[in-house]
């Protein structure tokens, strides 16, 4: 697997760009893992820059044919003094590649906290008002999301999984609302042409969300003493159609 040592954006064809924050090994390459199945990429065609180890590399957006920016056990609406030195600067070179992305329109996905991170960036409000437990909610299409290309062959509701403490109020100025689940006002959003971002992890299957229920178990996310109810919940689930959100992002721009 490409790691961040700049041998990514050498691969035959253009490779996609993952960049990662999760510090626990396992738990960190079974994300890739995930991500390269769902997009149904090879390894050498996606290129994981670990955030949570290293600075960002310098990133040659004329050379990869897109970005993806993965969960995090993050949350940027916490106090400043609250953040780690780590997460400071996460969020400091993420903001600094959203400036070009942006501007440039450049092919850009992110994923639970890549919502967060590119509504920040857009002038959106990110607090704990909308939280969703952990779980499988339905998203619902409207009629932007039923239109769009990334979105083809989803239908109009599907059920993804979800488990976060903070999300955006609204879908930020100059940005198109594509989904919506009872519980979030904004699990999916479109910038521009290929700017996307969702609240809900289209790369998590069941084995993928009980193996972070077990990881993150005391970081707030649902109640230790619950497990095994959350379990059983969680592995009930048909979250199958979600992953066609990854699948496309690789097949309209790779």
């Amino acid at each position: 697997m490409h790691e961040d040592t700049g041998v990514g954006p050498t691969a035959q064809h253009r490779p996609f760009v993952l960049l990662a924050s999760r510090s626990e090994q396992p738990v960190a390459d079974e994300e890739y893992e995930a991500f390269c199945r769902f997009m149904e990429l090879p390894a050498e065609r996606l290129w994981r820059i670990r955030l949570d180890q290293r600075p960002m590399p310098a990133i040659d957006l004329d050379t990869v044919a897109g970005i993806v920016v993965a969960g995090s056990p993050f949350t940027s609406s916490d106090p400043p003094e609250s953040k780690s030195e780590v997460q400071k600067r996460v969020e400091r070179e993420i903001g600094a590649l959203l400036m070009d992305v942006c501007e440039r329109d450049i092919p850009f996905l992110g994923a639970c906290y890549g919502v967060g991170t590119l509504g920040v960036h857009l002038g959106g409000v990110v607090d704990t008002t909308y939280g969703e437990p952990v779980g499988a909610v339905p998203v619902a299409l409207n009629a932007a999301g039923l239109s769009d290309p990334l979105l083809e062959g989803l239908p109009p509701v599907f059920d993804a999984y979800v488990g976060h403490k903070e999300a955006l109020r609204a879908a930020p100025p100059g940005t198109t609302l594509l989904a919506s689940s009872p519980g979030a006002p904004v699990q999916m959003l479109r910038y521009r042409r290929n700017v996307y971002a969702t609240q809900f992890h289209p790369e998590l299957d069941a084995p993928g969300i009980v193996s972070r229920l077990r990881a993150y178990r005391d970081k707030g996310y649902y109640d230790p003493a619950e497990i095994d109810a959350v379990i059983a919940r969680v592995e009930s689930a048909d979250v199958t159609a979600s992953a066609g959100v990854l699948r496309n992002f690789a097949r309209i721009y790779g």
